[in-house]
């Protein structure tokens, strides 16, 4: 049987403008503007993204509550046994490398900003200063830079990509099939209008997201009652009775 390819549009306005469709659809469909989940302060907010990789938010919310109760400021974790900081967290996956990671992290901050665990000058900071500055530091991604800079109070238009919004963008063709989570940020961000704020940024990450846990599954999507079919190779293709190709699962 042959296989499909998803229709991926060689021109970048024409790209452009079904991510602006897309998000006017996909906005209308789940209930758009949303209100912003967290009010942490940045490194708390970075803390937490660490966490949660590879995590469920159930598990992760778990560690992060075990973790700020055992020790009131990110100095004591700083310079806690590694061992205490692993137990702290032992409800998310992987404490045993998450523990040294945040430690290292923390570490890191406190030596660039000469002593204090404290990453609130990045809210004068443009955004893609502010996302270098954080991806310099060793395990640090692209995701945690963005979740960093968009969830904390900081509140900066930075737009990360989890593997809900991977899967739904690259369905829609509006990255290729072969493009891993973390180069998929820089792709998607520069198809949003330069000047959103970050209310805007945040409604179209959550926004695909939500299409991605309600609606186009990993495993037998719903296209059925898609509001974006019309706008979907992957969509028409499987509806059609062809087989497309499905993406590759998404990469940190």
């Amino acid at each position: 049987m042959e296989t499909l390819a998803p229709n991926f549009p060689p021109d970048f306005a024409a790209r452009q403008a079904k991510a602006l469709l897309v998000h006017e659809r996909l906005c209308a469909e789940y209930g758009a503007p949303f209100r912003f989940f967290s009010s942490k302060d940045p490194l708390s907010e970075l803390i937490s993204a660490l966490l949660s990789h590879r995590t469920r938010n159930q598990e992760s919310h778990k560690a992060y509550q075990q973790l700020v109760a055992r020790f009131p400021t990110w100095e004591e974790v700083r310079d806690a046994p590694t061992e205490e900081v692993q137990a702290a967290i032992s409800p998310c996956t992987w404490p045993e490398q998450k523990a040294p990671r945040i430690q290292a992290v923390l570490r890191e901050v406190s030596t660039r900003c000469d002593g204090p665990c404290d990453l609130e000058f990045l809210a004068e900071v443009p955004v893609t200063e502010a996302r270098a500055w954080l991806e310099s530091i060793p395990g640090v991604g692209p995701k945690t830079s963005a979740a960093t800079l968009l969830f904390s109070t900081l509140r900066l238009p930075a737009m990360p990509v989890d593997s809900h919004h991977h899967r739904v963008a690259q369905r829609l063709a509006l990255i290729g099939t072969k493009v891993g989570t973390e180069a998929a940020h820089a792709l998607l961000a520069e198809l949003l209008p330069p000047d959103w704020s970050a209310q805007e940024v945040y409604d179209h990450h959550e926004a695909l997201m939500f299409h991605g846990q309600k609606c186009c599954y990993f495993n037998a999507p719903a296209c059925q009652r898609c509001v974006v079919l019309d706008q979907c190779p992957f969509g028409q293709a499987r509806r059609s009775g062809a087989r497309a190709s499905e993406p590759a699962a998404a990469g940190k």
